[in-house]
C-alpha cells in the first residue's frame, strides 16, 4: 500500500487551462457565497486563463498523482490568484503554492482580498501578510469592499520578534 502521493509545484501551461478554470470557479462558488452569481461559462473562463492569465502571469499548479489541486498566479510582485479545489483545503497545498510565489518575489508580495473572505485573510495573515489599505469596492469588478495585504521578509521578522 502506498501513502498519499507527494504534492509537487510546477509551472502551468495552456494544456492546464480547463482544469485551472474548473478550480477557479469551484473554489469561488464553494467559499465565496457573497459574490454575485458567475455569469461566465467554464469555456469563457478557460479562454481567459489561456489567453490572458497564462500570458500575463507566472502561474504554478500544485499536482499530486497527476491531478491538479490548485494554482497561483503572480504578476510582478502581485499575487493575482491563489485557488484550491474545495476538497483539498487545509492540507498545506496553499502554503506550498505561496512559498513558490514568494521564491519568485522574495522582497515584497502584495495581493487583494475581499473583506468578507475571512478564511483567505486568516491564511495570509498567518503567513506574515499585513493590511496596507482598504477599499469600498470601486477597484474590483464585483464592487465589494476589499483589502490590500503585503508581505515582506521584514514583516515576518517583526511578527516573530513580537511573539
Amino acid at each position: 500500500m502506498s501513502d498519499v502521493g507527494v504534492t509537487e509545484i510546477r509551472l502551468a501551461d495552456a494544456a492546464d487551462a480547463a482544469v485551472i478554470a474548473h478550480i477557479h470557479m469551484a473554489s469561488r462558488a464553494a467559499s465565496m457565497q457573497y459574490l454575485p452569481p458567475q455569469k461566465r461559462s467554464h469555456e469563457q473562463v478557460t479562454l481567459w486563463i489561456k489567453d490572458v492569465l497564462l500570458k500575463t502571469c507566472r502561474t504554478w499548479v500544485a499536482v499530486r498523482d497527476a491531478e491538479i489541486l490548485g494554482y497561483a498566479a503572480l504578476e510582478g510582485d502581485v499575487l493575482e490568484h491563489l485557488y484550491l479545489r474545495p476538497d483539498v483545503r487545509r492540507q498545506g497545498i496553499g502554503t506550498l503554492l505561496l512559498d513558490e510565489v514568494r521564491r519568485h518575489s522574495p522582497d515584497r508580495l502584495t495581493l487583494h482580498v475581499f473583506e468578507q473572505n475571512t478564511d483567505a485573510r486568516a491564511f495570509y495573515e498567518g503567513h506574515g501578510f499585513t493590511v496596507l489599505d482598504t477599499s469600498d469596492g470601486r477597484r474590483n469588478m464585483e464592487n465589494l469592499p476589499d483589502m490590500t495585504l503585503c508581505w515582506t521578509p521584514n514583516s515576518v521578522q517583526r511578527r516573530r520578534s513580537r511573539s
